[in-house]
């Protein structure tokens, strides 16, 4: 009897600005796996952000969301731009990411920061500092102060005023923190959890979690840390780190500093998860001052298919077929505009997919 292909069924939502060409190398990169691990690819696309406002009217069209619901794994692309700045609030482009977040529960978003031996050089730091690390940022994705009410700007006797709140329940803390003690134990079994517990009662609640599920990681070593401590030890020694735990608002500036230890924030991919079920993206912007034009860098949209052949199909192989590919090309002096330096040899957006790709096959 033949063996049944493996169904990955996978929704590509392009967005904006540069997202259409990553995601497009995204996108050949999955369908050379496909070929070479003989799986059952099929691909179907959505509008979201600032191209589904122009079509649609809003950020995240209903049609969007049930595509979302109805796959195993979304891959994503970038939002926004100039041109939808002065829409309202709701209408902004990064609000419907926001949105299918929250929709679909993706409340842990992972961020790897690796430093790839072919771009030591291409970080602000010295190769000393920065050479050999290999950091986690698990960050809670769907709580915290982006989504806490109340909040809004108001008119008062004195003056505008503007309200954001913090909150965040101890179901939420505790599944977050559950899953980066579970990374850690997979990893170098050394997790740092992150806060400000001096001055947030949010963060007091946090750190008392993090110590009580310790208890059941014996094996996994636990330091605190306050976020602005962690943030000059990031620059200062990112080697002591491994797995990084926070809430919503310190892992997203502290995930973005971490990713420019590597040298360019166009190398880093993300995974936002609930369970198997993912939503894979880079970790960079829309870039709208290249879009177009063949320049932008693919390749933290395909480490992020690496991500999602892990995390989501559980097919480590195939997800470290793809990052020794890409490593190989970078070895190879193959860098797109952000990266060029002396003796590179500079390929456009298609071409470093191409490269990536038979590298791929000549395994």
């Amino acid at each position: 009897m033949r063996e049944e292909k493996m169904r990955c069924e996978i929704v590509v939502l392009p967005g904006d600005g540069i997202g259409k060409e990553v995601t497009g190398e995204a996108v050949k990169v999955c369908r050379t796996l496909a070929s070479l691990a003989s799986l059952d690819c099929s691909f179907r696309w959505g509008d979201i952000g600032g191209r589904a406002v122009e079509r649609w009217g809003v950020p995240l069209p209903e049609e969007t969301l049930t595509l979302c619901q109805q796959a195993d794994a979304v891959l994503f692309g970038a939002v926004g731009g100039p041109q939808w700045d002065t829409l309202a609030y709701d209408l902004r482009p990064e609000r419907g990411l926001l949105q299918l977040r929250k929709a679909l529960n993706l409340y842990a978003n992972l961020r790897p920061a690796k430093v790839l031996s072919p771009l030591i050089e291409a970080s602000t730091l010295k190769r000393e500092v920065v050479e050999g690390i290999d950091i986690l940022v698990v960050r809670e994705l769907t709580g915290g102060i982006y989504f806490g009410a109340p909040r809004g700007i108001e008119i008062t006797e004195d003056g505008e005023k503007a309200v954001n709140t913090m909150v965040y329940t101890r179901q939420e803390i505790e599944q977050i923190v559950r899953l980066a003690f579970e990374l850690a134990r997979q990893r170098r079994k050394k997790l740092t959890s992150v806060d400000k517990a001096n001055v947030l009662e949010v963060s007091e609640l946090w750190r008392k979690i993090v110590n009580q599920i310790s208890a059941e990681y014996p094996e996994v070593e636990v330091s605190h840390l306050y976020v602005d401590n962690c943030a000059m030890q990031l620059v200062r020694d990112p080697r002591q780190f491994d797995v990084i735990v926070t809430g919503n608002l310190f892992g997203d500036i502290l995930s973005d500093e971490a990713a420019m230890l590597t040298g360019s924030i166009g190398m880093l991919p993300s995974a936002s998860l609930r369970g198997r079920f993912g939503l894979y993206e880079p970790v960079h912007g829309s870039a709208p001052d290249i879009a177009g034009q063949d320049r932008a860098n693919p390749i933290a949209a395909i480490l992020s298919v690496a991500m999602m052949f892990h995390y989501t199909f559980h097919r480590p192989d195939l997800a470290h077929r793809v990052e020794r590919a890409v490593e190989k090309v970078l070895a190879k002096g193959y860098r797109t505009p952000d990266l060029q330096g002396p003796y590179t040899t500079v390929v456009g957006t298609k071409q470093m997919g191409d490269l990536i790709c038979q590298e791929m096959e000549q395994e």
